[in-house]
């Protein structure tokens, strides 16, 4: 390939040297498979089970631990070709660094751009959750923090503007923003709010991802242990509280309602990737980052599907869209003991997720840098602490600012898109290698199921199933990316016929690519949004300044 085309790819052999020769300075190797389970139990088990799978649940109903099933099922066949990229492709960059030996730099540029997004709004997420659980906790022993200096300036405005118009049936946290709203102080004629936890709490943690992989370690077991342990006491004492009449109707919106769910809890399961990011700081890493992997995801899907099932048989699933779900339902059955023990727990393992993803963006763009396609400082060793200084710190700032000023719900909307292009670029990858043969010497293999008389029937079943339910044509007018979906499947169809594609990375791309046509159309803008200020980035300064255009 031209040194001049943006498809230029790198060779595994180059990867690998090219980590070799930066280690001399570089990134300490102290990770073992119990660690790197840690951090991707920290990244998946953080937000999502104490505060958005409420809100995912207030929309499906009990039949959203379905989704958590589904979700699980595509992570798993995304997760078997991330552990096969890892093992052939130990070094830090995860997705970005998979796509640039596959499919080439445009693609890389893409995948590394769509990750720095997802990594920030992510921790933005968890940040500003992260806020709440701790104001609550504060207000259990009996400390109100000022009101106006925990939550953003829009909620409290539109809470304001609501109670202004008299409207009835004001939830408890509208009423508090409205509050909030009325008693904050005013600088000229702006109302000043802020929620300083959130921005607080993300430089705390930028600080110790700072110091030391060895630190963020200790810090991220120790917290796992505990949170863990929390969530098993949850769904032990709370099984105890079930009301088998609550899961009835179980799914009152139907498919529509649950899958509306995934952007709301999708962004979650992005917590493997961050396993792979820290790949050069690992003692074995084609034998540790694949098992790692799928331990965290088979335990993390087991506890998110018996959280929901036991939140939803609580209370009646209508009751849930609250930011603290798992603290909410005991103090629904006066078990305000345990709701005190959540909120505690939830501050300090919530803590655990916004470690991993402080310590898995700074790496990606670490790895950019160190191709070309950053500026240098990005790729920067400190000396002492061995982390990528500079990255770790406008990390900081990328994700503390924005949590300060904006509300979850925003944040909620900006994920998922980049994350899932991510993996559908990864399982394709896996099937580019495979097909020429670069993959026999990797240390893991996904298990190889001939999918050539398979992908294309199960095609036809689908369509015929749809067909025959007469929703085929109703969901193209509804979601019209699902004709894109259909055309995929028929393009993989006749290359696993041509090719014999193994089926598991097949399907991967079909689920990713599915659960992708849920997304609504805010996900879709912002995405493409950063998607064009990533490429003009891209175009004045990577393309030209390249290693391989060198």
């Amino acid at each position: 390939m031209s040194d001049n085309s943006i498809f230029r790819r790198k060779s595994i052999n180059n990867v690998l040297q090219q980590s070799e020769d930066s280690h001399g300075g570089g990134l300490v190797k102290i990770l073992g498979v119990r660690d790197l389970t840690s951090f991707g139990i920290a990244a998946i088990i953080g937000a999502g089970i104490f505060s958005t799978i409420g809100r995912a649940s207030y929309e499906g109903g009990p039949a959203v631990s379905l989704l958590f099933v589904f979700v699980s099922i595509a992570c798993i066949f995304t997760a078997l070709c991330y552990a096969q990229f890892a093992s052939m492709v130990p070094v830090s960059g995860s997705a970005y660094t998979y796509a640039y030996v596959s499919f080439g730099e445009i693609f890389a540029w893409i995948i590394g751009w769509a990750l720095i997004l997802e990594y920030a709004v992510s921790n933005m997420v968890v940040a500003i959750s992260w806020s709440e659980y701790f104001v609550g906790m504060l207000h259990g022993f009996g400390i109100n923090f000022p009101d106006y200096l925990t939550i953003d300036y829009g909620t409290a405005h539109k809470a304001f503007l609501e109670s202004q118009a008299g409207a009835t049936k004001l939830t408890d946290s509208t009423l508090f923003a409205a509050k909030a709203y009325e008693h904050a102080p005013v600088l000229g004629s702006i109302k000043l709010l802020i929620d300083l936890p959130a921005g607080v709490i993300t430089m705390l943690v930028t600080s110790l991802v700072y110091v030391g992989m060895k630190e963020s370690r200790s810090a991220s077991n120790f917290l796992v242990v505990l949170k863990l342990v929390v969530i098993l006491l949850v769904i032990s004492v709370g099984a105890f509280y079930v009301k088998p009449e609550n899961w009835s109707p179980f799914a009152p919106n139907g498919a529509q309602g649950v899958l509306g769910g995934v952007a709301s809890v999708f962004f979650a399961f992005i917590g493997f990737d961050s396993i792979s990011t820290t790949a050069e700081e690992c003692k074995n890493p084609q034998r540790d980052l694949p098992r790692a992997m799928i331990y965290c995801l088979v335990i993390c899907a087991v506890l998110y599907v018996c959280i929901t099932l036991v939140l939803t048989g609580m209370v009646n699933y209508t009751e849930l869209k609250v930011d603290d779900p798992l603290a909410y339902v005991f103090q629904k059955i006066n078990f305000d003991f345990m709701a005190g023990i959540i909120s505690v727990s939830a501050v300090v393992a919530i803590t655990s997720a916004l470690l991993v993803y402080q310590m898995g963006q700074p790496r990606i763009w670490m790895a950019m840098s160190r191709d070309g396609l950053l500026w240098k400082r990005f790729s920067k060793i400190h000396p002492k602490f061995k982390t990528p200084s500079f990255a770790t710190i406008v990390t900081g700032f990328v994700v503390a600012v924005p949590s300060l000023f904006l509300d979850m719900g925003f944040f909620v909307d900006l994920t998922s898109v980049g994350t899932f292009f991510a993996f559908i670029l990864v399982c394709a990858g896996v099937l580019y290698l495979d097909y020429q043969g670069l993959s026999k010497d990797a240390k893991f293999k996904i298990p190889y199921l001939n999918g050539q008389f398979i992908v294309g029937p199960l095609l036809v079943v689908a369509i015929a199933f749809v067909i025959y339910n007469n929703t085929f044509f109703s969901e193209l007018e509804a979601k019209p990316l699902l004709a894109f979906f259909w055309l995929v499947w028929a393009i993989l169809s006749v290359l696993a016929y041509l090719h014999k594609f193994s089926i598991l990375p097949v399907l991967g791309i079909l689920t990713n690519l599915y659960l992708m046509t849920e997304l609504g159309i805010t996900n879709w803008t912002i995405f493409l949004i950063w998607l064009a200020i990533g490429l003009v980035i891209y175009f004045i300064y990577g393309y030209k300044n390249s290693k391989l255009a060198k």
